[in-house]
């Protein structure tokens, strides 16, 4: 789409999920209204715990929206558990509509440089400094690695 709705004239993330919410409406795009109403619901309860004044960056949406991921695969998985194919199929629709939002994921390759390096600097030398690692790698990949996979690339590295 061109126009109004073009994301690359858009200042933040919220104008871009705003706007999409529109768009929705206007393809009567079920689905992704409802999943992005209740983005838009995480995104306001996020504000109010900030404060009155609060205004969300690019960053605390990325992190909203990585919340409502995550719950979104616990329930998935609860749901295959539960022979609730079509409920985890939902829910994975759902994700694949909130991933649209997150930055571009890293690759595992430089998940593992980035973890190599932070070993280094921290003379990481085994598992009893997983914490201490774990910490430090999650901060410089915020948004760009999920959790589950800097554990596995940590435990490779100190294992």
């Amino acid at each position: 789409m061109t126009g109004f709705l073009d994301y690359k004239f858009m200042e933040n993330l919220t104008e871009k999920i705003n706007a999409d919410v529109k768009a929705a409406m206007i393809a009567k795009n079920e689905l992704e209204l409802l999943t992005l109403r209740m983005l838009t619901a995480a995104l306001k309860n996020k504000r109010i715990d900030m404060g009155k004044e609060a205004v969300l960056s690019d960053e605390d949406v990325v992190t909203v929206i990585q919340a409502e991921i995550k719950k979104r695969k616990d329930s998935a998985e609860a749901y295959l558990a539960g022979n609730r194919t079509d409920l985890a199929d939902k829910e994975k629709a759902e994700i694949a509509i909130l991933a649209k939002y997150m930055p571009e994921q890293m690759s595992a390759d430089e998940l593992e440089k980035i973890t190599q390096e932070t070993i280094t600097q921290l003379g990481a030398s085994g598992m009893k400094d997983f914490g201490k690692v774990m910490g430090v790698v999650m901060s410089k990949v915020k948004g760009k690695a999920d959790g589950n996979q800097v554990n596995v690339a940590v435990k490779k590295l100190l294992g």
